[in-house]
């Protein structure tokens, strides 16, 4: 499953799972390739990354140069003839910064960017999605923007699989029927839950009995060591061995 989105509403829990599964992943012996597609960034936060070193994670859709560069027009231009598959494949290397194994990459926003854009920065993220090629061993993992709007920017359409994750209740699962309906549409056949935040087999059920028509491929529990992760500014899985070990069955699920 080398390309997985991680979407849902907004404070789901999205971060925390990128992040967990990036881990599991890595001490299977994956090269993992996270994608902080998120404006607010706080991707590498979940990784227990210092300030300085979260600094380095510099938004590859505000470097501006190198956007010209690759694709022949200035950042903001609308209309204008640019390159719509410019060279990626040397981005990810070049950009990350690399943490427990893992390469972490920020895309950053397009600014005034909203569904269709049609903009050199635009073309860019999108060919740094849609275009790299990943080895036999390698995992992308992109922690996907909050709601539904990004998925009409053309960075989610290459994606294999789709997780959304839900907490139980109405609104959350309401999301998720949206982002069914458009993961369809886009032509992404695999998409699945994932629950978040529950406190028992009362909220299993719940998620179960009114979430769409989707494979649950299993629980986050509510932790309390995850909230003290981020006050910490510690990994969550250093932090959160329960949920670690819930994001392992997870992962053996999406196998399965």
């Amino acid at each position: 499953m080398p390309k997985i989105a991680i979407t849902g509403k907004g404070g789901v829990g999205k971060t925390t799972l990128t992040a967990l599964l990036s881990h599991v992943y890595t001490q299977r012996g994956q090269d993992v390739i996270a994608i902080d597609a998120d404006p607010a960034g706080n991707l590498g936060l979940a990784f227990g990354l210092s300030a300085a070193l979260d600094a380095r994670l510099k938004p590859i859709a505000e470097m501006e140069a190198l956007i010209y560069e690759r694709t022949g027009a200035q950042p903001g231009s609308i209309g204008g003839w640019f390159k719509l598959n410019p060279k990626v494949d040397d981005l990810p290397e070049s950009l990350s910064v690399t943490h427990r194994g893992v390469r972490l990459l920020r895309l950053g926003s397009v600014r005034g960017g909203g569904a269709g854009c049609i903009c050199p920065e635009s073309a860019l993220l999108r060919a740094l999605v849609t275009h790299l090629l990943l080895r036999k061993n390698q995992t992308l993992l992109m922690d996907m923007e909050a709601g539904i709007e990004h998925l009409g920017r053309g960075t989610a359409d290459s994606m294999d699989a789709f997780i959304i994750v839900v907490e139980p209740g109405l609104r959350s699962l309401g999301t998720a029927r949206q982002i069914q309906g458009l993961a369809a549409e886009i032509g992404v056949k695999r998409v699945y839950l994932v629950a978040n935040k529950t406190r028992g087999a009362q909220d299993e059920a719940f998620v179960r009995e009114h979430a769409p028509a989707l494979s649950l491929l299993g629980s986050l529990p509510f932790s309390l060591d995850a909230l003290a992760a981020d006050q910490g500014g510690v990994a969550v899985f250093d932090q959160a061995p329960e949920l670690l070990t819930a994001a392992e069955h997870i992962a053996d699920a999406l196998a399965a």
